[in-house]
């Protein structure tokens, strides 16, 4: 299961997030998203847990906690929308 992780400490890196993440399971993949111009963080990340039981778990528990002096929200990722062709 995919989870989108929103309102991230910008100085938040993405072996902390793994780190809090492995807390309640296995942890598939974490990108933390970057600017492409500066290299910093756009804080947001998404993390990948192969277990739903485990990701919802982990989503329970980490909605609106505080991190770093910013109350994250973990939900789960929708699945990005092909884009229609226009005629």
């Amino acid at each position: 299961m995919k989870l989108l992780i929103r309102n991230l400490a910008r100085s938040t890196t993405e072996e902390e997030l793994k780190d809090l993440f492995k807390k309640y399971g296995t942890v598939q993949s974490c990108d933390l998203v970057l600017d492409k111009t500066t290299g910093d963080s756009k804080g947001f990340a998404f993390v990948e847990m192969p277990k739903p039981g485990e990701a919802k778990v982990a989503m329970k528990n980490l909605n609106n906690k505080n991190i770093s002096n910013n109350v994250i929200r973990v939900k789960k990722a929708e699945d990005k929308k092909p884009e229609e062709k226009k005629p």
